[in-house]
Parts: structure tokens; C-alpha cells; sequence
């Protein structure tokens, strides 16, 4: 047997040491490893779920209920009131402060008739109908909706009307049909929800799942003064690190895995706004794929991190800004929507975003794609696992306080 080979076999050997000892570790304090692992995969399908079904509630009850609307000037107006009761939107008399209600959120939208209307109307001019609401108000988009729907519904029969008690067919006023074909898929529709909240708690999941078993190997064990002991092992400081990095990974991998089949698993005993998360045991796979390099980014990250510091404390520092950067990519998509392009797929966490949208809606991604995402994610996590062996290098890392 050459040395090479032997030397290869020792360094596999104390990786498998070290892997198995953090892990045996961890699992003494179960009350953190029942958090670590099970945490994800119930509260974030809760989560999703939660939020789904208020959601489609809200909705439902807005949609279907009959819609009251303070409406100034009422009496001016008789056949639009009449005509809105038909379409389940009664108009009642509206406060002397109509403006004054809907900054108190006492009601989500108002009418209010021209003092003209009747004059106006008459002699077959526009008459004036405001809508008054609040648009940053989120509880206002479904009754402003309806109201404004229901208006135009009316300003277009009665405008037909018109044209036909003076023989003119109410057809020639519209020069062009417009028509619209759409193109989404029903995959793309379904995960459409899910694109604005899903890939950010995927992403964050896999990028911190490791987060306290490897503080704990790192900057756990330099306060306890046990750090000094392991390096002080013939073991190479990369068959070290890279021991603990896999200890954390296979911790982090089990977390993922549980949480996406929480995700199918949850969809399929859910109704309605729930049964978007039914996902193949296909898309599992493959949103796993595309988590693997962030977990593995993560990880080493956070044990280059965690070897400068020289207490846990000091290492839970790091995760108050470390929990922002998956929400970057998500932040700029909605500010600034952005056409998908190659370059997306080499920059860490926007690729991420990327490629679980696609999964999301059921595209097909392409090998080179693929190739590139994989590289680039995976060049990222050996640059900082390089960069963790280093600091492990250091012989002050030994040293606690």
C-alpha cells in the first residue's frame, strides 16, 4: 500500500471519527436535536398552510357576502343604487365624514355621487361617480374591486342603451377585440402563491439547518476548552473540519428532508389553497438538489465564522444578519422583477430563488443550467471550506478567552 493511499485512508478515517462524535454529541441534548430536526418540518407547512387558508377565507367571505357602501349623495342616483343591489352591493347612507371613516378603518370603501349627477345625466354627459378608499389599505383591494367592477358593468349597459334608442348598433364604438391568451401553465398557476414565500424559508432552512451543531463543534468546544484536545490528534485539521462539516450537513439534510415531505404530507390532508403544496416525489427531488449547495455553503460558512469566535454567544452574533442575506434575492425580485438569465445561476442565493421558482412552476431546467448552478454553488462552498481549513490552522484557535 503506497503512502498516498494510506494517508487517504487516515484522513477518511478520522473525517468518519470526528463526523461520528459530533453527531453522538448532539444527540445527548435532545431536547435542541428534537428542535433542530423537527421544528422546520412542522411550523413552516403550519406556516404555509396558515397563511393559505386566511387568505382564501378572506376572500371567500368578501366575495360572496352582500357589500355595504357609504355612499354620499344617494338620493341623486336611484337606478345605479337599484343596479348595485343587483350585484350584491347595497348602498347606504354615508357618515359626515366619509374620509375621516376610512383612515379609522371603520369602512374599506365609499361612493360618493356628484352634487351634477342628475343634470349630467340627462343631458348624456359622463356623470361623475368618485370611489373613495384607502389603496394601501390591504382589507379594501376585494370591495374597491367589486364596487369598481360593478360601476363600470353599469356605465357600459347603460352607455349600449344609449346608442341603441339612436339606431346605432353599440358595437362600432369598439374599433379592436381584445382578446388574451394565456400561456401559464396550471403548475405555473398553482405556484404562484407559493413563489412570493416558499423558496425564502427553503433557503433559509438549508443555509442555518446546521447552524447549532456547528457553533457548538466549533466555538462550543473552544469555550469548553475541548477544542484544543481534538487538534492536538496526528488527525490533518481538514479531515477535522471537514468531519464536523459533515456532521452538520447530515443533520441539515434530515431537517430538509423531513420539512419537504412535512410539505406533501400537510397539502394532501388540506383543502382548497392547501392542495397547491401537493408536489411529486419528483419535484422533492429535485428541490432538494438545488438546496444541497446552500446547505453546504451554509455550513462552512458558518464554521469559518464560528472558528474566530471564542464563545457560543459570540458565534449566535453572526445569525441576526446571516438570517437577512436569503431574503435579498427575494426583496429585489419584487422591487425590481428581473427577466431569468445564466448569470442568475452562479450568484448565491439569487440562484437558489431562481431554480426553486422553476421547480415551483414546473418548468423544465435544462442541463446546462444544471451544470451551471451546480458548479458555481458548489465552487462557493469548497472556496469557504478552503477558507475554514485555514483558520483551523491557526494555533490560536486552541487558545480560549
Amino acid at each position: 500500500m503506497s503512502a498516498n493511499t494510506a494517508s487517504r485512508q487516515s484522513a477518511l478515517a478520522a473525517l468518519w471519527s470526528v463526523m461520528c462524535k459530533e453527531l453522538r454529541d448532539i444527540s445527548r441534548d435532545r431536547r435542541t436535536l428534537v428542535l433542530a430536526l423537527l421544528l422546520g418540518p412542522l411550523l413552516y407547512p403550519l406556516l404555509m398552510i396558515g397563511m393559505g387558508s386566511l387568505a382564501e377565507t378572506r376572500a371567500r367571505t368578501q366575495l360572496d357576502r352582500e357589500l355595504e357602501v357609504p355612499t354620499v349623495g344617494i338620493e341623486r342616483a336611484p337606478n345605479l343604487v337599484a343596479f348595485l343591489a343587483t350585484q350584491g352591493i347595497r348602498a347606504v347612507k354615508a357618515p359626515d365624514d366619509v374620509d375621516g371613516a376610512i383612515a379609522r378603518q371603520e369602512v374599506d370603501v365609499a361612493l360618493r355621487i356628484d352634487a351634477s349627477y342628475a343634470n349630467d345625466w340627462r343631458a348624456g354627459k359622463p356623470a361623475l361617480v368618485e370611489i373613495v378608499s384607502d389603496t394601501t389599505r390591504r382589507d379594501s383591494e376585494i370591495p374597491s374591486a367589486r364596487v369598481r367592477a360593478a360601476l363600470n358593468g353599469y356605465r357600459d349597459q347603460v352607455g349600449a342603451l344609449r346608442l341603441l334608442a339612436r339606431g346605432i348598433d353599440p358595437s362600432v364604438t369598439r374599433a379592436v377585440s381584445v382578446g388574451s391568451r394565456d400561456l401559464a401553465t396550471e403548475e405555473a398557476k398553482r405556484g404562484l402563491m407559493l413563489s412570493a414565500i416558499m423558496p425564502y424559508l427553503l433557503i433559509l432552512m438549508s443555509f442555518v439547518g446546521g447552524a447549532y451543531l456547528i457553533m457548538d463543534a466549533t466555538a462550543g468546544e473552544r469555550e469548553r476548552q475541548s477544542l484544543e484536545p481534538l487538534l492536538a490528534t496526528p488527525a490533518a485539521r481538514g479531515a477535522i473540519v471537514s468531519g464536523k462539516i459533515a456532521a452538520a450537513c447530515a443533520m441539515g439534510l434530515l431537517s430538509l428532508v423531513l420539512t419537504l415531505l412535512a410539505f406533501k404530507a400537510s397539502a394532501q390532508m388540506s383543502s382548497g389553497v392547501g392542495r397547491m403544496l401537493d408536489v411529486s416525489f419528483a419535484s422533492i427531488g429535485r428541490m432538494l438538489l438545488v438546496l444541497l449547495p446552500m446547505l453546504f455553503i451554509g455550513t462552512t460558512l458558518l464554521t469559518w465564522l464560528s472558528a474566530a469566535a471564542k464563545s457560543m454567544k459570540e458565534a449566535q452574533s453572526h445569525m441576526t444578519w446571516l438570517m437577512l442575506l436569503p431574503m435579498i434575492p427575494t426583496i429585489a425580485l419584487v422591487v425590481n422583477p428581473v427577466k431569468t438569465q445564466p448569470w442568475q445561476f452562479m450568484v448565491p442565493f439569487l440562484a437558489q430563488n431562481q431554480m426553486l421558482l422553476k421547480v415551483i412552476r414546473g418548468e423544465v431546467i435544462d442541463l446546462r443550467t444544471w451544470a451551471i448552478y451546480l458548479g458555481a454553488g458548489f465552487g462557493v462552498a469548497a472556496l469557504l471550506w478552503f477558507a475554514a481549513v485555514r483558520r483551523y490552522h491557526q494555533e490560536r484557535l486552541a487558545i480560549s478567552g
